[in-house]
């Protein structure tokens, strides 16, 4: 008698990304454990698969990490481990070796209770249904180990990725100051020796890894997590400072005067340098980015696409249009010009300090001569899970009536002759996502007023935040928040 593998997920871990939870309530090993044997008996079927494995700093990520590996082996799969390493280091392994999977254990920004684990699949993400579906196969039970043998090994990847990383820098520019944080990510290993192979001078904080994260919270588009960055960087007189998340897959740039860089502009940057080399090329940027970023691209002979956000999306996106980067408001940055083209915060480091080392004038005044606007910081307002797609689709009826030019990839943008307007679900929390954006002050506020009548005709209380929460892009302040 065939005895069946069953298991069931809380429903909240399930995210549009990865899967995620709070260790010890929501998540736990049986979870990892589950999430191995279904992963890989659907790959092997019969025939051995290759599974990398890789964990983050996070104080629960080793406990995490050896049932995954458990469950993959009873599932039949051959499991690679890594270690201890940032996510794209694990991508990148993932990519040389042609492995049938990758699962990274990660909190990524979470708070430190959580953790959780991406996927990918033949190296594409596995996200949205393709989660749900395995959680379905679990909940109807399956037979592990179909005739596969399940085994384990050691895979140092290390050395093969910081050769790589160094691949992004050019020789001959001028040698740069750079103050690193890596935020007590897990990373740190991986920086120390990088920053050896690096021409100039590196300062680096918050380098050992640490799952609390003392320093500050890993989330480099929060302002105040990086103030402990801009300070080094005005005290040691740097030409740049960058900053990662608790995985190192997302980037935070400051300039020399210790201002924050927003991730509009500084993919616009990168993108006029790529597209000097590969003119015509297709270039994307989420929903969240600036006007200033698409008429930017467009301006640089570029062909600019705006996509969903969310990594997952972007990677997709990447990969149908093939297009040679993309940009996020969250800080993931994509190359595909030298480069697989998934996110990597070191990799886009190293990208970044090319691009400087290159340029006579300092960071902030290549900035500064990009054309600006006003825009408000991303702006969160809770709405339950269950009613926030009601809202957007009730907001979308509205605009319709309004006959507003739509554009309807990922919640609503609406843009108009001086500006635009956003509303979304978040994919992370149950929220609302709001962004308004204009050519002056007044035409920003008009955004937002334009977007709180439709909310109240929707039934839905515009929160007070969104009616005062404006910026000027001139001042370089990030605010590109989560997806």
């Amino acid at each position: 008698m065939v005895t069946l593998f069953r298991h069931e997920f809380h429903p909240s871990i399930l995210r549009e990304y990865d899967i995620r939870g709070i260790v010890g309530k929501t998540l736990g090993e049986d979870d990892a454990r589950a999430l191995g044997v279904v992963f890989a008996s659907g790959l092997c079927k019969g025939r051995s698969a290759t599974i990398l494995v890789g964990h983050d700093g996070r104080v629960t990520s080793p406990t995490l990490e050896k049932a995954l590996v458990e469950g993959l082996i009873m599932g039949g799969a051959t499991v690679r481990r890594i270690g201890c390493c940032p996510t794209p280091q694990l991508y990148h392994a993932s990519c040389r070796q042609k492995a049938d999977g990758a699962i990274m254990v990660t909190g990524s920004h979470n708070p430190l209770e959580y953790n959780g684990f991406k996927i990918v699949q033949h190296n594409r993400p596995v996200f949205g249904q393709g989660l749900v579906d395995l959680a379905n196969l679990l909940r109807a039970g399956i037979t592990p180990n179909d005739g596969a043998e399940g085994g384990q090994d050691r895979l140092e990847s290390a050395t093969a990725y910081i050769d790589a990383l160094r691949s992004g820098l050019r020789t001959g520019g001028r040698p740069l100051k750079v103050v690193w944080d890596n935020s007590h990510s897990s990373a740190g290993d991986i920086l120390v020796a990088l920053i050896r192979a690096l021409p100039g001078q590196h300062i680096v904080l918050n380098g050992e890894i640490d799952g609390r994260f003392p320093a500050h919270h890993p989330d480099p588009t929060l302002p105040e997590a990086m103030v402990q960055l801009q300070t080094a960087v005005c005290q040691h007189g740097a030409d740049l400072g960058v900053a990662f998340d608790g995985d190192a897959d997302r980037l935070g740039v400051v300039d020399e005067q210790g201002r924050l860089i927003a991730a509009d502009h500084l993919s616009l940057l990168l993108a006029q340098s790529i597209l000097r080399d590969t003119p015509e090329a297709t270039v994307l940027g989420d929903v969240k980015m600036s006007r200033v970023f698409f008429e930017g691209i467009k301006r640089a002979a570029g062909k600019a696409l705006m996509c969903p956000s969310g990594h997952s999306h972007v990677k997709n996106a990447m990969r149908e249009t093939g297009a040679v980067f993309a940009g996020e408001m969250s800080g993931h940055f994509f190359f595909a010009d030298h480069w697989p083209g998934f996110d990597d915060g070191l990799y886009a480091a190293t990208r970044v300090i090319d691009f400087l080392s290159q340029q006579t004038a300092p960071l902030s005044a290549r900035v500064a001569s990009l054309p600006h606007a006003v825009s408000t910081p991303e702006i969160r307002f809770d709405c339950p899970d269950e009613q926030k797609f009601n809202v957007i689709d009730a907001v979308i009826a509205q605009a319709r009536e309004r006959d507003m030019r739509l554009t309807l990839i990922d919640g609503v943008r609406v843009d108009e002759a001086r500006g635009w307007w956003l509303l979304r679900a978040s994919n992370t929390q149950p929220a609302l996502v709001a962004r308004a954006e204009g050519d002056d002050e007044a035409a920003c506020r008009a955004m937002m007023e334009t977007l709180a009548d439709l909310l109240l005709h929707s039934g839905v209380a515009a929160p007070e935040v969104l009616k005062q929460d404006i910026r000027n892009n001139s001042d370089h302040e990030a605010g590109g928040g989560r997806a």
